[in-house]
């Protein structure tokens, strides 16, 4: 794995970011040159379970080219890019294929399957991670404080990044979770921290509006979804982070930080999730948020890096 010449690709399906994000995480591990691969899939083949798109051809999908020079190694994410990979590997048996998520159809098919513990995938090809593997790196980072310190710390206050997720399957965040937060932020705020907040496109409006309220004066900092993206720059310059228990990705991002990590409780529960959060307190990484701020250390999480060190292994071996 320490040749130049070895060709990466990542396929993944358009527009998901967040699976995307999972991938270069992983390929950025690696160290080595990778390409993106974006595809979409036509029907039937869109609306088929993932046991029958495990058996597609090349016209059931759309995007960018999939064609020679085969890549060494292919990183995908999800059932829907499973199927196109493993379409790949049909036309180059050599390439080592990597599925992000279980695949749920053929994962004897794969190399290796990296998926979360919680989500209990079964297999010998199977790489467990503790959360998502993503792009979080000390030195990425060390440049984003660098990038973003004028706006988000004029001063010496502690910092607090709050990660608003939303509803989901399983959790809402109601009106009542909402203003119980804005209470303890206004309250945090009131005692010398330096608020960060940014929500998403899953966080109910009016949950929103009662947060934004409740911050009014304090000179808390709160993304509006315009411009570049504070994200990271948070992450860097936060003392502590506070996420909505329905994110594990943004858990996970911030659990590789090194950061004390608050978990807000919402409205229901995932079987799966809560077994993911209660590994983060087995762990000493996360703990539920309560109101107040303390201070802890713990080993960040490195799920891309062990990844990737996994790959390079069974690269070598196979």
């Amino acid at each position: 794995m320490t040749s130049p010449t070895h060709i990466v690709w990542i396929l993944v399906e358009k527009n998901l970011i967040g699976t995307e994000n999972q991938c270069l995480g992983v390929a950025e591990a690696l160290g080595h040159p990778y390409t993106i691969k974006r595809f979409t899939l036509r029907q039937p083949w869109k609306s088929l379970s993932p046991y029958l798109i495990c058996g597609i051809g090349r016209a059931g999908y759309r995007g960018d080219a999939l064609t020679a020079p085969w890549p060494d190694i292919l990183i995908c994410g999800g059932r829907k890019a499973a199927g196109v990979a493993l379409w790949v590997k049909r036309q180059s048996p050599k390439t080592f294929t990597v599925c992000l998520l279980d695949p749920r159809a053929r994962r004897a098919e794969f190399d290796l399957i990296a998926a979360p513990a919680h989500d209990r995938t079964p297999g010998k090809n199977v790489v467990e991670t503790t959360g998502a593997p993503n792009r979080v790196t000390p030195a990425r980072l060390t440049v984003a404080a660098d990038r973003w310190r004028g706006v988000l710390a004029p001063d010496d206050r502690k910092r607090i990044a709050v990660l608003i997720g939303g509803n989901t399957k399983h959790y809402t965040l109601s009106d009542e979770i909402a203003r119980k937060l804005g209470n303890d932020l206004r309250a945090l705020a009131d005692h010398g921290y330096r608020l960060m907040l940014t929500a998403s496109r899953r966080t109910p409006p009016p949950a929103r509006a009662i947060l934004e309220n409740a911050l009014t004066g304090c000179d808390a900092f709160i993304w509006d979804g315009q411009g570049e993206n504070p994200y990271t720059g948070m992450l860097a310059l936060a003392d502590a982070i506070l996420v909505t228990a329905d994110s594990v990705s943004m858990t996970a991002e911030a659990a590789t930080t090194g950061k004390p990590v608050y978990r807000i409780d919402l409205e229901g529960e995932s079987p799966r999730i809560a077994a993911f959060h209660a590994r983060l307190g087995e762990a000493g990484i996360a703990r539920p948020f309560t109101g107040k701020i303390e201070n802890w250390s713990y080993a960040p999480l490195n799920d891309a890096g062990m990844l990737a060190q996994a790959i390079i292994r069974r690269y070598a071996d196979r």
